[in-house]
């Protein structure tokens, strides 16, 4: 058998995957096992921060295979440290947390905001606000937060003690003597690249603030220079107690992260929380690389790559409008996302949909070339 009859023949069927099998790449282009040359505008849903087979960071992440591939956590290793350092020293946070995805990132964060509500203002202190269109993972736990029904209909019952809310409605709650914490999106990804407005963001953090409510910002997906800051909040001048982020921080190996401020930075004690593969070593070598090359010139070159997409798609026969920010691009076309994302695939281009629009996460060093010649004929397929 072939790759696609083995993997139709023994994965679960839980993902509709496009009928093309990659084999290799470089960079923002990757070749299917034909030969055939695509342009990834998607990079892994984010993941692949400096593309596919980057020098650099492979140059770290083998480097790190020749010491040690992996440690308990009963140990310490250097590279888990020096990334909880740079991470805390980026971000003014004070302590880290290491898991392996967003979704484990998201379940830390509720667990240090509830035991820390539960010391300091109660146990029945428990609720987690989460916002309409949200997502923020597929555990039962993260599934429950996620403020999309149709997530939840087949795994009742869901963990309890969440409330989705329109952001509006958030600063109008009365009681709130069981609210722990309130977890945003500055960009819901998932939710179809809706990039909420800035004095919607703050008048939540102020709310929070005045109430005892501890807030969180989910940066799975916006995080780590995806949208022209190296975190959304950043663009907002927001004061997070706790960030999770994940997918484009070790650029293609599993790592979660999740930062908590000064408050909470005690919280989570011996035995609260623990990750068989968290701090990986090769993993947070592979994230020392990336975020160590995120730096100023290279967020103004995504937010400057971001600003010239959204110009030349609102320009496009057939585009309706364009949401996002830098490097995360949502577009609402009159045609069927699906049928378009399929017309791009034929073409030659990888991208992707969320809701009924076509999205953008290409790598966040994609050369401008690439970048022009994958949105010329991504234009061409919303115009046909």
């Amino acid at each position: 058998m072939n790759t696609k009859q083995k993997d139709q023949q023994y994965v679960a069927h839980t993902y509709r995957r496009f009928p093309v099998e990659i084999v290799r790449g470089q960079g923002s282009e990757v070749f299917d096992e034909t030969g055939k040359r695509y342009i990834d505008l998607g990079s892994g849903i984010g993941v692949t921060s400096f593309g596919v087979a980057d020098p650099l960071w492979k140059e770290a992440v083998v480097a790190q295979l020749d010491q040690v591939q992996h440690m308990s956590n009963l140990y310490y290793t250097r590279p888990c440290a020096d990334l909880a350092a740079l991470l805390c020293q980026r971000t003014g946070m004070a302590k880290v947390f290491f898991s392996n995805s967003g979704a484990e990132a998201n379940e830390c964060a509720i667990k240090a905001v509830r035991k820390y509500q539960a010391e300091h203002r109660g146990k029945d202190c428990a609720v987690i606000i989460t916002l309409k269109n949200s997502f923020h993972g597929r555990t039962l736990t993260t599934l429950a937060a996620t403020g999309q029904d149709h997530y939840h209909e087949l795994f009742q019952p869901l963990t309890p003690g969440f409330l989705s809310l329109d952001p509006e409605e958030i600063p109008l709650l009365e009681d709130t003597s069981r609210v722990a914490g309130i977890l945003i999106e500055c960009i819901q990804g998932e939710g179809g690249v809706i990039a909420l407005p800035a004095e919607t963001l703050r008048r939540i953090e102020a709310f929070a603030r005045e109430r005892e409510i501890l807030l969180m910002v989910d940066e799975v997906q916006t995080g780590n220079g995806r949208t022209g800051q190296l975190y959304a909040y950043m663009h907002y001048g927001l004061k997070p107690d706790v960030v999770s982020t994940a997918k484009g921080l070790s650029g293609g190996l599993p790592l979660g992260a999740t930062l908590l401020n000064e408050k909470l930075q005690d919280t989570l004690g011996y035995g609260d929380h623990g990750s068989t593969f968290g701090g990986n070593p090769v993993s947070c070598a592979a994230a020392l690389s990336v975020l160590s090359r995120i730096d100023e010139p290279l967020l103004r070159s995504v937010q400057e790559k971001g600003v010239w997409i959204a110009g030349r798609l609102r320009q496009a026969p057939g585009v309706k409008s364009v949401s996002g920010l830098g490097l995360m691009v949502g577009i609402e076309t009159e045609k069927p996302a699906g049928q378009v994302v399929a017309a791009a695939l034929e073409k030659g281009v990888l991208c992707l949909t969320a809701k009924e629009k076509v999205r953008l996460l290409p790598a966040l060093n994609i050369p401008w070339d690439v970048l022009k010649e994958a949105v010329e004929i991504l234009c061409t397929c919303i115009a046909e």
